[in-house]
C-alpha cells in the first residue's frame, strides 16, 4: 500500500510536513480561505538538487468513502538556469492559498512531495455549521 510511505511528524520540527491553516469551523456555502505551505518553521531549501514539487489539498466529508481533490498546484521554479543548478534567479516558496466552499463537516488532507523525501501528508478537520 502507498500508505506505508507517507510520512508525517510535527510540523514545527520538519522542513518537509504540509500545514493547513485556515478556521475550524464555516457556515455551509461560504468560502474557507485555507493556506498549506511546507517549511513553515524550518524552510526547505527549494533548490536544484531538493525541492517541493508539489502540494495537494484532498477534502473527504463526514461519513465519505472518498476524497475530493480541492487543489494541486506544482511548483517549477527551483533556482536552475543555463549557467547551472542553484544560480538561477527564481525560487519557489512552496505556499498554496485557495478558497473551498464546503457543505459539509469534514476532513482536509493535504500532501506535498519532496524529490528526495518523498510524500508527506497532513489533516486538519473542519466543522460546517
Amino acid at each position: 500500500m502507498l500508505s506505508e510511505f507517507v510520512k508525517s511528524a510535527d510540523w514545527k520540527n520538519e522542513k518537509h510536513m504540509p500545514v493547513i491553516e485556515c478556521e475550524d469551523q464555516v457556515k455551509a456555502g461560504e468560502c474557507l480561505p485555507i493556506k498549506i505551505s511546507v517549511g513553515k518553521e524550518i524552510q526547505h531549501p527549494n533548490t536544484t538538487g531538493h525541492h517541493i514539487a508539489w502540494i495537494a489539498l484532498h477534502y473527504v466529508p463526514e461519513g465519505s468513502k472518498s476524497s475530493i481533490e480541492i487543489a494541486r498546484c506544482e511548483f517549477s521554479s527551483h533556482a536552475a538556469s543555463a549557467e547551472g543548478p542553484d544560480t538561477g534567479p527564481a525560487k519557489t516558496c512552496s505556499t498554496v492559498s485557495i478558497c473551498a466552499s464546503l457543505a459539509k463537516s469534514g476532513t482536509l488532507y493535504a500532501t506535498s512531495y519532496c524529490n528526495i523525501h518523498g510524500l508527506w501528508a497532513s489533516e486538519k478537520v473542519v466543522t460546517v455549521a
